[in-house]
Protein backbone atom coordinates (compact mmCIF):
# COMPACT_ATOMS: atom_id res chain seq x y z
CA UNK A 1 0.00 0.00 0.00
CA UNK A 2 1.26 3.41 -0.95
CA UNK A 3 -0.23 6.56 0.44
CA UNK A 4 0.07 10.20 0.32
CA UNK A 5 -0.04 13.08 2.95
CA UNK A 6 -3.40 14.21 3.35
CA UNK A 7 -5.54 13.76 6.26
CA UNK A 8 -7.12 10.27 5.99
CA UNK A 9 -3.71 8.66 4.46
CA UNK A 10 -2.02 9.71 7.50
CA UNK A 11 -5.02 8.45 10.14
CA UNK A 12 -4.23 5.04 8.16
CA UNK A 13 -0.82 4.87 8.66
CA UNK A 14 -1.12 5.42 11.89
CA UNK A 15 -3.94 3.33 12.69
CA UNK A 16 -1.81 0.75 11.30
CA UNK A 17 1.07 1.83 13.36
CA UNK A 18 -1.36 1.30 16.15
CA UNK A 19 -2.36 -2.33 15.02
CA UNK A 20 1.82 -3.30 15.27
CA UNK A 21 2.42 -2.61 11.41
CA UNK A 22 5.89 -1.61 9.97
CA UNK A 23 4.84 1.79 7.84
CA UNK A 24 7.40 3.70 5.79
CA UNK A 25 7.46 7.86 6.31
CA UNK A 26 9.10 10.83 5.08
CA UNK A 27 11.39 12.83 7.60
CA UNK A 28 13.87 15.77 6.80
CA UNK A 29 16.81 13.84 6.68
CA UNK A 30 15.58 10.74 4.69
CA UNK A 31 12.69 8.01 5.00
CA UNK A 32 12.22 6.19 8.08
CA UNK A 33 10.50 2.71 8.12
CA UNK A 34 9.01 3.13 11.25
CA UNK A 35 6.82 0.41 13.87
CA UNK A 36 5.46 1.10 17.93
CA UNK A 37 8.30 2.13 20.08
CA UNK A 38 7.14 0.55 22.72
CA UNK A 39 5.87 -2.85 21.29
CA UNK A 40 8.99 -5.43 20.80
CA UNK A 41 6.98 -7.46 18.41
CA UNK A 42 6.14 -4.57 16.28
CA UNK A 43 9.80 -3.79 15.84
CA UNK A 44 10.91 -7.10 15.00
CA UNK A 45 9.18 -6.44 12.23
CA UNK A 46 11.54 -3.21 11.07
CA UNK A 47 14.33 -5.82 11.33
CA UNK A 48 12.73 -8.58 9.46
CA UNK A 49 11.64 -6.08 6.81
CA UNK A 50 15.28 -4.82 6.09
CA UNK A 51 17.40 -7.94 6.94
CA UNK A 52 19.09 -5.68 9.67
CA UNK A 53 21.58 -7.34 12.61
CA UNK A 54 19.63 -7.44 15.97
CA UNK A 55 22.11 -5.56 17.55
CA UNK A 56 22.01 -2.64 15.88
CA UNK A 57 20.36 0.09 17.91
CA UNK A 58 17.25 2.31 16.85
CA UNK A 59 16.20 5.91 17.17
CA UNK A 60 12.80 6.51 18.49
CA UNK A 61 11.20 9.36 17.43
CA UNK A 62 8.38 11.61 19.16
CA UNK A 63 6.51 14.36 18.50
CA UNK A 64 7.06 16.57 21.60
CA UNK A 65 10.32 17.35 24.12
CA UNK A 66 8.56 16.51 26.65
CA UNK A 67 7.54 13.10 25.35
CA UNK A 68 11.40 11.89 26.18
CA UNK A 69 11.34 12.18 29.66
CA UNK A 70 9.00 8.91 30.04
CA UNK A 71 11.98 7.48 27.77
CA UNK A 72 14.60 8.39 30.26
CA UNK A 73 15.90 7.68 33.88
CA UNK A 74 17.20 11.12 33.44
CA UNK A 75 18.75 13.77 31.07
CA UNK A 76 22.02 15.23 31.34
CA UNK A 77 22.39 18.84 31.45
CA UNK A 78 23.75 18.46 28.01
CA UNK A 79 20.91 16.55 26.52
CA UNK A 80 18.38 19.29 27.78
CA UNK A 81 20.89 21.70 26.15
CA UNK A 82 20.58 20.21 23.08
CA UNK A 83 16.82 19.43 22.97
CA UNK A 84 16.10 22.76 23.52
CA UNK A 85 18.34 24.27 21.01
CA UNK A 86 18.05 21.50 17.92
CA UNK A 87 14.45 20.05 18.53
CA UNK A 88 12.14 19.65 16.66
CA UNK A 89 15.31 18.91 13.74
CA UNK A 90 18.12 16.48 12.67
CA UNK A 91 19.73 15.76 16.30
CA UNK A 92 19.76 12.41 18.36
CA UNK A 93 20.31 11.99 21.49
CA UNK A 94 21.64 9.08 23.33
CA UNK A 95 20.19 8.88 27.16
CA UNK A 96 20.00 6.63 29.65
CA UNK A 97 16.76 4.66 28.87
CA UNK A 98 13.98 3.86 30.95
CA UNK A 99 12.48 0.53 31.77
CA UNK A 100 9.35 0.86 29.42
CA UNK A 101 11.81 0.68 26.13
CA UNK A 102 12.46 -2.61 24.57
CA UNK A 103 15.32 -4.14 24.36
CA UNK A 104 14.69 -4.51 20.81
CA UNK A 105 14.78 -0.95 20.48
CA UNK A 106 18.19 -0.36 22.45
CA UNK A 107 20.07 -3.65 21.35
CA UNK A 108 20.16 -4.39 25.21
CA UNK A 109 22.25 -1.26 25.68
CA UNK A 110 21.42 0.70 29.38
CA UNK A 111 20.73 3.45 26.90
CA UNK A 112 18.62 4.77 24.04
CA UNK A 113 18.70 7.22 20.99
CA UNK A 114 15.50 9.69 20.57
CA UNK A 115 14.78 12.22 18.53
CA UNK A 116 12.14 14.97 17.22
CA UNK A 117 11.89 15.25 13.36
CA UNK A 118 10.96 18.62 11.94
CA UNK A 119 9.04 17.07 9.20
CA UNK A 120 5.29 18.06 8.98
CA UNK A 121 4.52 14.60 8.27
CA UNK A 122 6.47 12.99 10.59
CA UNK A 123 5.12 15.02 13.57
CA UNK A 124 2.16 14.30 12.76
CA UNK A 125 2.17 10.39 12.02
CA UNK A 126 3.73 9.84 15.24
CA UNK A 127 1.03 12.80 17.01
CA UNK A 128 -1.50 10.39 15.82
CA UNK A 129 -0.11 6.97 16.40
CA UNK A 130 -0.13 7.57 20.04
CA UNK A 131 3.97 6.43 20.96
CA UNK A 132 7.08 7.00 19.82
CA UNK A 133 7.84 5.41 16.89
CA UNK A 134 11.21 3.03 16.34
CA UNK A 135 12.92 3.79 12.61
CA UNK A 136 15.96 3.53 11.01
CA UNK A 137 15.97 4.10 7.03
CA UNK A 138 13.57 2.62 5.12
CA UNK A 139 15.59 0.60 2.92
CA UNK A 140 17.40 -3.32 2.68
CA UNK A 141 20.39 -3.39 5.53
CA UNK A 142 23.35 -2.20 4.01
CA UNK A 143 21.84 -0.23 0.84
CA UNK A 144 21.89 3.76 0.24
CA UNK A 145 19.25 5.16 2.66
CA UNK A 146 16.10 6.16 0.80
CA UNK A 147 15.14 10.18 0.38
CA UNK A 148 11.96 9.83 -1.61
CA UNK A 149 9.02 7.42 -1.75
CA UNK A 150 9.83 5.91 -5.20
CA UNK A 151 13.02 4.33 -3.49
CA UNK A 152 11.37 3.11 -0.69
CA UNK A 153 8.86 1.23 -2.77
CA UNK A 154 12.18 -0.22 -4.92
CA UNK A 155 13.49 -1.75 -1.61
CA UNK A 156 10.02 -2.55 0.46
CA UNK A 157 7.27 -3.06 -1.75
CA UNK A 158 5.71 -6.48 0.08
CA UNK A 159 7.63 -6.37 2.95
CA UNK A 160 5.68 -3.49 4.78
CA UNK A 161 2.21 -2.32 5.30
CA UNK A 162 2.68 0.93 3.60
CA UNK A 163 3.95 4.06 2.62
CA UNK A 164 3.63 7.55 3.22
CA UNK A 165 4.67 9.98 0.12
CA UNK A 166 6.23 12.97 1.56
CA UNK A 167 8.53 13.91 -1.53
CA UNK A 168 12.10 14.39 -1.17
CA UNK A 169 13.54 14.89 2.04
CA UNK A 170 15.14 18.04 2.53
CA UNK A 171 18.43 17.31 4.04
CA UNK A 172 19.66 14.02 2.79
CA UNK A 173 21.33 12.59 5.36
CA UNK A 174 20.75 10.90 8.75
CA UNK A 175 20.61 13.24 11.76
CA UNK A 176 23.37 13.54 14.62
CA UNK A 177 23.92 11.07 17.16
CA UNK A 178 25.44 12.47 20.26
CA UNK A 179 25.86 10.80 23.43
CA UNK A 180 25.06 12.62 26.24
CA UNK A 181 25.33 9.91 28.75
CA UNK A 182 29.26 11.19 29.50
CA UNK A 183 31.35 13.99 31.01
CA UNK A 184 31.96 14.81 27.21
CA UNK A 185 29.21 14.81 24.60
CA UNK A 186 30.65 12.60 21.93
CA UNK A 187 29.77 12.42 18.18
CA UNK A 188 28.71 8.80 17.54
CA UNK A 189 27.70 10.13 13.88
CA UNK A 190 27.54 13.04 12.52
CA UNK A 191 24.85 14.46 10.06
CA UNK A 192 22.11 17.26 9.39
CA UNK A 193 23.54 19.38 12.61
CA UNK A 194 27.51 19.82 12.23
CA UNK A 195 30.22 19.56 15.09
CA UNK A 196 30.23 23.72 14.23
CA UNK A 197 26.94 23.96 15.67
CA UNK A 198 27.25 21.56 18.57
CA UNK A 199 30.39 23.28 19.76
CA UNK A 200 28.70 26.51 19.50
CA UNK A 201 26.52 25.52 22.20
CA UNK A 202 28.13 23.04 24.68
CA UNK A 203 32.26 23.95 24.10
CA UNK A 204 34.00 20.20 23.73
CA UNK A 205 32.65 17.84 21.73
CA UNK A 206 34.43 14.89 20.99
CA UNK A 207 34.23 12.66 18.09
CA UNK A 208 33.40 8.63 18.32
CA UNK A 209 36.89 6.38 17.22
CA UNK A 210 34.24 4.82 15.22
CA UNK A 211 34.54 7.25 12.64
CA UNK A 212 38.33 6.61 12.01
CA UNK A 213 37.09 3.66 11.03
CA UNK A 214 37.91 1.66 15.02
CA UNK A 215 34.99 -0.77 15.00
CA UNK A 216 32.42 -0.12 17.70
CA UNK A 217 32.16 -3.84 19.02
CA UNK A 218 28.53 -3.20 20.93
CA UNK A 219 27.38 -0.21 18.66
CA UNK A 220 25.61 1.95 21.00
CA UNK A 221 24.02 4.28 17.58
CA UNK A 222 23.16 3.42 14.17
CA UNK A 223 25.64 3.10 11.78
CA UNK A 224 28.43 2.36 14.05
CA UNK A 225 29.41 -1.40 13.04
CA UNK A 226 28.25 -2.65 10.04
CA UNK A 227 28.73 -1.44 5.98
CA UNK A 228 26.47 1.26 5.20
CA UNK A 229 25.21 3.11 1.90
CA UNK A 230 26.74 0.41 -0.20
CA UNK A 231 26.24 0.38 -3.96
CA UNK A 232 26.35 -2.39 -5.67
CA UNK A 233 29.74 -1.72 -7.69
CA UNK A 234 33.58 -1.91 -5.76
CA UNK A 235 33.63 2.13 -4.84
CA UNK A 236 36.86 3.90 -3.82
CA UNK A 237 37.41 8.04 -2.75
CA UNK A 238 39.74 10.82 -4.24
CA UNK A 239 40.48 13.21 -2.11
CA UNK A 240 43.15 16.01 -1.37
CA UNK A 241 45.94 16.04 -3.63
CA UNK A 242 44.75 13.05 -5.53
CA UNK A 243 41.75 14.80 -6.95
CA UNK A 244 44.58 16.26 -10.09
CA UNK A 245 44.88 12.72 -11.17
CA UNK A 246 40.72 11.51 -11.27
CA UNK A 247 39.78 12.46 -15.04
CA UNK A 248 42.69 10.96 -15.89
CA UNK A 249 41.83 8.03 -14.33
CA UNK A 250 38.63 7.74 -14.81
CA UNK A 251 38.97 8.21 -18.60
CA UNK A 252 41.95 5.19 -18.73
CA UNK A 253 39.59 2.67 -16.40
CA UNK A 254 36.40 3.33 -18.50
CA UNK A 255 38.45 1.52 -21.29
CA UNK A 256 37.89 -1.55 -19.42
CA UNK A 257 34.22 -1.08 -18.02
CA UNK A 258 31.61 0.91 -17.22
CA UNK A 259 32.80 3.45 -14.55
CA UNK A 260 30.67 6.47 -12.84
CA UNK A 261 32.64 9.24 -10.78
CA UNK A 262 30.51 11.45 -8.03
CA UNK A 263 31.50 14.58 -8.38
CA UNK A 264 31.61 18.52 -8.36
CA UNK A 265 34.52 20.71 -8.70
CA UNK A 266 36.34 18.20 -11.00
CA UNK A 267 33.59 17.61 -13.16
CA UNK A 268 34.68 20.52 -15.21
CA UNK A 269 37.63 18.68 -16.39
CA UNK A 270 35.54 15.42 -17.59
CA UNK A 271 34.46 14.05 -20.68
CA UNK A 272 31.17 12.16 -20.64
CA UNK A 273 31.87 8.70 -22.73
CA UNK A 274 29.70 5.44 -23.65
CA UNK A 275 31.63 4.24 -20.53
CA UNK A 276 32.15 6.98 -18.57
CA UNK A 277 28.96 8.57 -16.40
CA UNK A 278 29.59 11.72 -15.03
CA UNK A 279 27.17 11.81 -11.98
CA UNK A 280 27.60 15.95 -10.94
CA UNK A 281 26.38 17.56 -7.97
CA UNK A 282 27.21 20.90 -7.84
CA UNK A 283 29.54 22.78 -6.31
CA UNK A 284 28.27 22.76 -2.73
CA UNK A 285 28.66 20.12 -0.08
CA UNK A 286 25.07 20.68 1.31
CA UNK A 287 24.26 19.85 -2.44
CA UNK A 288 25.79 16.51 -2.42
CA UNK A 289 24.71 15.83 1.23
CA UNK A 290 21.45 15.85 -0.62
CA UNK A 291 22.33 13.99 -3.37
CA UNK A 292 24.49 11.61 -2.83
CA UNK A 293 22.38 8.89 -2.27
CA UNK A 294 20.66 8.74 -5.09
CA UNK A 295 23.84 9.09 -6.79
CA UNK A 296 24.94 5.83 -5.61
CA UNK A 297 21.21 3.92 -6.16
CA UNK A 298 21.75 5.48 -9.77
CA UNK A 299 24.94 3.76 -9.99
CA UNK A 300 23.38 0.87 -9.70
CA UNK A 301 21.02 1.29 -12.14
CA UNK A 302 24.04 2.36 -14.44
CA UNK A 303 25.37 -1.12 -13.81
CA UNK A 304 28.42 0.30 -13.63
CA UNK A 305 31.78 -2.00 -12.48
CA UNK A 306 33.43 0.82 -10.50
CA UNK A 307 32.76 4.19 -8.85
CA UNK A 308 35.23 6.81 -8.24
CA UNK A 309 33.63 9.68 -5.37
CA UNK A 310 35.42 12.76 -5.12
CA UNK A 311 36.09 13.85 -1.25
CA UNK A 312 35.31 17.12 -0.05
CA UNK A 313 36.72 18.83 2.94
CA UNK A 314 35.20 17.97 6.79
CA UNK A 315 34.15 21.25 8.07
CA UNK A 316 30.12 21.74 8.22
CA UNK A 317 28.27 19.23 6.41
CA UNK A 318 30.95 17.71 4.94
CA UNK A 319 32.16 15.59 8.21
CA UNK A 320 28.96 13.94 7.25
CA UNK A 321 28.90 13.45 3.81
CA UNK A 322 32.22 12.03 3.97
CA UNK A 323 31.08 9.39 6.88
CA UNK A 324 28.87 8.36 4.34
CA UNK A 325 30.75 8.45 1.11
CA UNK A 326 33.49 6.43 2.88
CA UNK A 327 31.13 3.74 4.34
CA UNK A 328 30.04 3.67 1.25
CA UNK A 329 33.04 2.72 -0.09
CA UNK A 330 34.44 0.46 2.70
CA UNK A 331 36.97 3.21 3.60
CA UNK A 332 38.71 2.49 0.14
CA UNK A 333 40.65 5.69 -0.31
CA UNK A 334 42.86 5.68 -3.50
CA UNK A 335 45.99 8.23 -2.95
CA UNK A 336 48.15 9.69 -5.34
CA UNK A 337 51.04 7.32 -5.64
CA UNK A 338 48.58 4.41 -6.10
CA UNK A 339 46.69 5.93 -9.01
CA UNK A 340 50.10 7.21 -10.63
CA UNK A 341 51.24 3.54 -10.44
CA UNK A 342 48.12 2.21 -11.71
CA UNK A 343 48.33 4.65 -14.67
CA UNK A 344 52.01 4.00 -15.36
CA UNK A 345 50.69 -0.18 -15.67
CA UNK A 346 48.08 -0.71 -18.00
CA UNK A 347 47.14 -4.36 -17.37
CA UNK A 348 47.57 -3.21 -13.23
CA UNK A 349 45.16 -0.98 -14.22
CA UNK A 350 42.52 -3.56 -15.76
CA UNK A 351 43.24 -6.08 -13.66
CA UNK A 352 42.02 -2.65 -11.04
CA UNK A 353 38.89 -2.02 -12.52
CA UNK A 354 37.90 -5.33 -13.40
CA UNK A 355 38.50 -7.79 -9.67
Amino acid sequence: MQTDTDGAALREAAALIKKGEAVAFPTETVYGLGADGLNGAAVRKIFEAKGRPSDNPLILHIAGKKDILKLTSGLTKQAEILIDKFWPGPLTVIVAKSGIVPDEVSAGLDTVAVRMPSHPVAAELIRLAGTPIAAPSANISGKPSPTDAETVLADMQGRIAGIVDGGACEVGVESTIVDTTGEVPVILRPGGITREQLEEVLGKVELDPALAGVEAAKPKAPGMKYRHYAPKASMYVVEGEALAKLPLLAKEAANFAPVAVICGEVAESMQRTQNLHILNWGSAKTDLAVKLYRMLRRCDKLGVQLIFSEGVTEDGIGLAVMNRMRKAAGRQVLTLDEIEALLKNSSQLKSFVLK
